[in-house]
């Protein structure tokens, strides 16, 4: 454990959703959610006027609608988001040659590693304040929460605790009176069966754990995680910030002797390949953040679908459900020669949300979702830049029945006209961001 608060975790907040209010001036200051709009889709990220209605991450989008009918539901627009987490890595990467990062809106920072400076905790109260107002004017005002910390786990704690758009610096010796009163669930490592086992044991906080012994813990969860949670309980963490992960992946796959365009039988394979993984991955020790689903067509085309999980898991479940969600979003119905699912990102320990009390469902996780837009989905996706010959650049409000409707704005402008086209209008096209399934 170091004696100096010289560990720092970068947050931005609500990511995806500040990116969209930023270049969407109609939206600044009301409810966006970022997610998959179709009938399965899932919420990515819900900005905090979205969340004041009790919208959260992970959440079914028709819940969300439910919920919040007035929000401006977006489909995604990762090439944006890709541009402002490469400009806030880069700064992090002047601080100090040791970043790790953990995905695209946060990332771990060994101050002690970079140049030569005093590490006082008024000084580095002052390099992080610097940072986020750094990082504020590169991206155009994106906010960002810091935490800084002896250790990762308290860095990434006092980051939350921050949220949003604060600073929060965790004292050497402290830790233990810091995290007393915060859910189990805030160790990594801690999701929702470990916390139902230890919930039967009358645990609630992270207090709580402290009075089961190691032994106790032990015998409940295995060897490995009970003395994992029984340090980060006492928040012992000596894990060094890594810069250079091992990019490791696991993955099974089938090629039909007949092709198969059943839905059901698909959903089936999706189902055992995933159940194979998660063992490989149990065995390993390990658990993975990426799913990716792969399907290879009769004309031996491929298509490779991967969502990014908000937390990494080894459970068979979790790894079913979201290769089967990406499933449901291709026409199988030509038939498929081949399916395969894979695993990667593979991380240590879990990377439960923080700060949830509640046991949440099986597969809760859409930070990042990455997919090929399908030649049978239409382009014009809410949120989708678009550009027009006479009006110039904007964005899809929303579409259907044969019909486009476009607000003409821009990050640099005032909020904009919104106007109506055919579809096949020529004069409209799709603009440098091209949408994302979600």
């Amino acid at each position: 454990m170091r004696d100096t608060a010289s560990i720092l975790h970068l947050d931005l907040d609500a990511f995806f959703a500040a990116v969209e209010q930023r270049d969407k001036p109609s939206l600044r200051g009301k409810p966006v959610i970022v997610g998959g709009v179709g009938l399965r889709g899932v919420v990515s990220t819900a900005s905090y006027e979205a969340r004041v209605y009790g919208v959260g991450s992970a959440m079914p989008m028709h819940e969300a609608r439910r919920r919040c009918p007035n929000a401006a539901f977006l489909a995604g627009r990762f090439d944006a988001y890709r541009e402002a987490s490469r400009i806030v890595m880069g700064m992090l990467a002047q601080l100090s040659p040791l970043v790790e990062p953990l995905s695209l809106d946060e990332a771990f920072v060994d101050l002690a590693a970079g140049p030569s400076r005093d590490l006082d905790e008024a000084s580095v109260l002052r390099l992080a304040a610097d940072l986020r107002a750094q990082v504020s004017a590169a991206t155009g005002g994106l906010t960002a929460s810091v935490g800084l910390a002896s250790s990762k786990f308290m860095a990434k704690v006092a980051s939350e605790l921050a949220k949003p758009d604060g600073i929060r610096l965790v004292s050497p010796g402290t830790e233990v009176e810091v995290i007393a009163g915060l859910p189990a669930r805030t160790i990594p490592g801690v999701g929702p069966a470990t916390m139902e086992r230890l919930t039967k044991l009358g645990v609630v906080t992270i207090a709580d754990l402290r009075e089961l012994s190691r032994a106790e813990l032990i015998r409940e969860l295995g060897k490995a995680s009970g003395e994992h949670l029984h340090e980060l309980a006492f928040a012992r963490d000596n894990r060094a910030v890594n810069s250079e992960r091992e990019t490791k992946s696991i993955s099974m796959e089938d090629t039909f002797e007949r092709d198969i365009a059943d839905a059901k039988v698909l959903a089936a394979v999706a189902d055992r390949h995933a159940a194979k993984v998660a063992s490989r991955l149990v065995k390993a020790g390990v658990f993975a953040r990426t799913v990716t689903l792969k399907v290879r067509l009769p004309d031996f085309s491929s298509i490779s679908r991967s969502r990014t999980l908000n937390g990494a898991t080894d459970r068979a479940e979790v790894v079913a459900q979201v290769a089967r969600s990406l499933l449901d979003g291709l026409d199988v119905g030509q038939g498929v020669r081949l399916l395969g699912v894979g695993v990667s990102g593979l991380v240590e320990v879990a990377q439960e949300p923080l700060f949830e009390l509640e046991v949440a469902a099986p597969g809760r996780v859409v930070e990042e979702a990455e997919a090929p837009i399908s030649r049978h989905r239409s382009i014009w996706l809410p949120g989708a830049d678009v550009v027009h010959a006479e009006f110039g650049p904007g964005w899809v409000w929303g579409s259907g029945i044969g019909r486009v409707t476009v607000r003409f704005e821009t990050a640099q402008t005032k909020p904009g006209p919104v106007r109506t086209f055919a579809v096949d209008d020529p004069a409209l096209g799709l603009g440098l961001s091209a949408p994302d399934l979600l």
